[in-house]
């Protein structure tokens, strides 16, 4: 399976908003609608080098004073998925 390592800005919020959202029930950031802005982008073709990868881009200044995250993401499905591995036939 293939992986896409995301190296990012993180969004600031006030507090205010994160009360609202609290209050609401609601999510602060969707990264859906509007993803955080990318700083660096990293491909990789296993997951031990996902992950490996990923390590090496936490140890930036940026990630470790909490300014900016690392997300490993998945980019192809896996070979059997839930249903299969369960042996559901989607009834």
């Amino acid at each position: 399976m293939r992986f896409l390592i995301v190296r990012t800005d993180i969004r600031a919020a006030a507090d205010v908003d994160i009360a609202a959202t609290w209050a609401c029930g609601g999510r602060l950031r969707d990264e859906t609608t509007t993803p955080e802005p990318r700083r660096q982008i990293v491909h990789a073709e296993d997951r031990d080098a996902a992950l490996l990868l990923a390590r090496a881009l936490s140890t930036v200044g940026a990630v470790r004073s909490g300014k900016q995250r690392v997300k490993v993401l998945p980019l192809d499905e896996p070979a059997l998925g839930w249903r299969a591995a369960r042996g559901d036939r989607g009834s």
